[in-house]
Parts: C-alpha cells; sequence; structure tokens
C-alpha cells in the first residue's frame, strides 16, 4: 500500500440560501477543481455549516421542486429536517440521522425545518450530498432509505479515541448501512482530542474529506480546519487522519462513473436530449403531485 496524498486544502467558498432553511457553502461542482467530473459520483456537496436559527412559527425550508436521475444524501448533525414527496414519503430526520433518497426516475420533493424544532430555534448543522446514477439505474424506480443513528454500524477505534460510523461501504471488517448502486464508501469518523484513524481506498477512485468539527492534520502532516475539504489525489490508497481538537469528519470515496454528465438545476442525466425528456416528463406530470 502506497500513501494517498491531499491534492488541494479548500476554504468553504462564500455561503447562498437554497430556500430560506439552508445556508450552504457548495463545494461541489461550485468550485473549478471540484467539477462533477472530477469528483463523480459525488456530484454536488452543500455543506450548511453550524449556525443559529432563530425561533419561527413557520418552518423554513425549500417548497416542492422535482429531482430525477441521481440520489440526494441528507446527513443532519443538529436540528431537523422534515421531508415529503410525490410517492407519499414522509419522516423527519434528527441529529445523527440520514436520509439517503433515490430520485432516479424522478419524484416531487420538500424539505424543511421540522415544526418543532422551527418553533424554539437553534444550531442547525448539515450535509447534502448528490450522488450520480449510472446510465442503466437513471430510470429505476425512486426509493428512500431512511437511516436513523442508532442503525448505523459502528467501529470502536483503539484506546478510546473514537469510533467510525459506517453509512455506506465498508470500514476495517464492517459494512455500512446504506444500498448503493455503485461502490462506494461514506463515514463519519468522530474522533477524539489525539485520536488517529486509518483509511484504504482504491487508488482510482475519487476520495475526499470535509471537517464538521474541530481540526485534523492528514498523514502528519496537511492540516485541515473546521468546514475545510481536502481532496485527494488518485493514487495511492492510505491515509491517516489525527484529531488535532475532538473532531467530526466526513469522508468520502467512490469509483469513478465513466459516463457523460448533462445536468440543469435538479435534472443529472448523461444527454442534453434526456435533460429536455425530464422537462416534458415533468411538464405531463409524470413526477406526481405533492402541494406546496
Amino acid at each position: 500500500m502506497t500513501i494517498k496524498k491531499v491534492e488541494s486544502i479548500i476554504a468553504p467558498p462564500a455561503p447562498h440560501m437554497v430556500g430560506d432553511g439552508f445556508r450552504v457553502h457548495n463545494f461541489i461542482p461550485h468550485l473549478e477543481e471540484l467539477s462533477r467530473e472530477r469528483m463523480n459520483p459525488f456530484i454536488l456537496l452543500d455543506y450548511n455549516a453550524k449556525m443559529e436559527f432563530s425561533p419561527r412559527k413557520e418552518p423554513r425550508g425549500v417548497g416542492v421542486h422535482p429531482h430525477r436521475g441521481f440520489e440526494t444524501v441528507t446527513i443532519v448533525y443538529k436540528g431537523k429536517v422534515a421531508h415529503h414527496d410525490s410517492r407519499g414519503n414522509s419522516g423527519v430526520i434528527g441529529p445523527g440521522d440520514i436520509q439517503w433518497m433515490t430520485a432516479a426516475s424522478g419524484v416531487l420533493h420538500k424539505e424543511y425545518h421540522e415544526e418543532s424544532f422551527s418553533r424554539k430555534g437553534g444550531e442547525f448543522h448539515i450535509v447534502q450530498l448528490w450522488i450520480n446514477l449510472p446510465a442503466r439505474d437513471k430510470k429505476a424506480d425512486p426509493k428512500y432509505q431512511s437511516i436513523e443513528n442508532s442503525q448505523i454500524p459502528k467501529v470502536e477505534l483503539p484506546d478510546n479515541t473514537g469510533m467510525v460510523e459506517v453509512i455506506a461501504g465498508r470500514y476495517q471488517n464492517t459494512n455500512g448501512i446504506a444500498s448503493t448502486f455503485t461502490p462506494m464508501h461514506l463515514f463519519n469518523a468522530k474522533l477524539n482530542k489525539g485520536g488517529n484513524a486509518e483509511f484504504s481506498f482504491p487508488a482510482d477512485y475519487n476520495t475526499a474529506i470535509l471537517v464538521v468539527e474541530g481540526s485534523v492534520k492528514i498523514n502528519n502532516n496537511e492540516l485541515v480546519p473546521t468546514d475545510y475539504f481536502a481532496l485527494f489525489e488518485t493514487k495511492g490508497e492510505t491515509f491517516t487522519i489525527h484529531a488535532v481538537n475532538k473532531a467530526t469528519v466526513l469522508i468520502m470515496s467512490g469509483e469513478p462513473i465513466k459516463e457523460p454528465i448533462a445536468a440543469y438545476g435538479p435534472f443529472v442525466m448523461n444527454n442534453v436530449a434526456e435533460l429536455k425528456q425530464a422537462y416534458i416528463d415533468l411538464g405531463a406530470g409524470k413526477f406526481g403531485k405533492l402541494d406546496d
């Protein structure tokens, strides 16, 4: 095994609002070095860094919008997110929980601050990833994987230095809970001060971390502060993370989907004709119906 080195360490870009409930830093694909093609299968990363929302009777959020051709993965660190879709699915994602939604052939969706959280206000802190689907699966039936934190397999690290939550893929001898269409690994590493964890992925996988809390050193060399993103080279396999102070780190690594990407708004397909068809199908009501 050879060392997987850091290619770049990236500060959070200027935030923008998605609806009125999500103040996000868009790392993927906003930044040129984090294009969809470079990061595939991870084709969007919106990061709502920790912030305080004031109490409000009417929940903030994002109204009805469509998706086709990919999956959304919502990871909640603080706060609560409620959601509904045109297939009749609904639920609440609380701290530590994950919603893995396969939009695939198409759904209408809305998401907002859960009512009781909205009335009280408080810290809100989430990540949303969009994960590409290969062409063969872009027309699959939509589905949900609602994952409570208690269901996520956890690997305890030696000497009480922390643990790794295995959301998808495999860490050491533990398989993640989420099913995926292509090979990938998605972990939350929760490290105590001074804690260390080692990771190993195939050299050609697109690999990155986001430091959600605290600060860490990669390979005992590269310092990555809170809210910063680190992109790894597509060579080498193994790297270490050392917690300078108590830290939470989102780790992602996936096999590239080597197919053309055609993206516009809420649709990610393989060519322009498929994008046009998505809008035709949306207008024809094929995504179902969902009230605001």
